[in-house]
């Protein structure tokens, strides 16, 4: 019988040379030996080496997903980690004040020179919140609350509901002060300053991330397509009109509020 080195050995029963590291003779069965040889020291040696080798290569791999972790959580649109995704309440109370709003001027409760801003406010200032909940066009309407209810909950998901009032609330007030700044017969009326400050919000990560060349979640045709509606509505709305200085105010503002937090996010990474 030859040794583990040789690269077959020969049946005595029937002259076939096979294998040294079988224990019968698979050409007429005859049993060899009684249990198979062990492999040689060197190639042990190299199976350890290769195992070695593997979990090196498993240990370099997690090491660079855990590095790669920050650009994940970057993607993932600086959501604080952890948050509740319950229902989006501030959102839904805006759109709910303005369907009421919408009842209650339509069902001659209050006038609508009550509501809204036309001309000076002489010292009429919840003029500057409700203008922003009433609206005397239903396509107007209908399209504004869409975007509030879509950014407003992606925003939400974020940022919680107290930093989705206080941006809408804001802008849509800044828009009407900017609006009654510089006309003096302005007229303000409905939440185009803080649809649009919404939706800006929304999409500055994106807009940073698209113009820097780098992967990028969210629907900007979409989104881009909504403010555009938004912002041509002033033109094309029945007096009393939305104000188009007031939508670009909202707009501006919900930009640099979302690409400060944007940046806030990836600093904190």
């Amino acid at each position: 019988m030859s040794s583990g080195a040789d690269l077959f050995v020969v049946c005595k029963q029937c002259g076939s040379e096979v294998s040294p590291y079988i224990t019968e003779c698979p050409y007429c069965g005859h049993r060899l030996r009684k249990r198979a040889p062990k492999l040689p020291r060197q190639r042990v040696r190299g199976r350890s080496s290769r195992g070695l080798l593997g979990r090196a290569r498993r240990l370099a791999l997690r090491g660079r997903m855990r590095a790669q972790a920050p650009a994940r959580r970057r993607l993932s649109r600086w959501a604080p980690e952890g948050r509740a995704l319950g229902p989006p309440y501030a959102t839904i109370a805006l759109v709910v004040v303005s369907c009421g709003a919408w009842i209650t001027f339509r069902g001659g409760y209050v006038g609508l020179d009550k509501l809204v801003i036309a001309g000076p406010l002489h010292g009429d200032w919840w003029k500057l919140v409700s203008s922003e909940f009433t609206y005397n066009n239903g396509l107007y309407a209908f399209t504004a609350l869409l975007a509030v209810a879509i950014f407003g909950w992606l925003l939400e998901r974020r940022m919680g509901p107290a930093a989705v009032l206080a941006l809408f609330l804001g802008a849509s007030v800044a828009g009407a002060l900017a609006a009654n700044a510089v006309y003096t017969e302005a007229i303000v009326i409905g939440a185009n300053a803080g649809a649009l400050a919404l939706l800006a919000a929304w999409a500055a990560p994106d807009l940073r991330d698209a113009r820097a060349g780098t992967y990028y979640e969210g629907d900007l045709l979409g989104a881009g397509a909504l403010a555009a509606v938004l912002l041509a509505a002033p033109f094309a709305v029945q007096r009393p009109a939305p104000s188009w200085l007031a939508g670009v105010t909202g707009g501006a503002i919900g930009l640099l509020v979302g690409l400060g937090l944007h940046r806030g996010g990836r600093g904190e990474l």
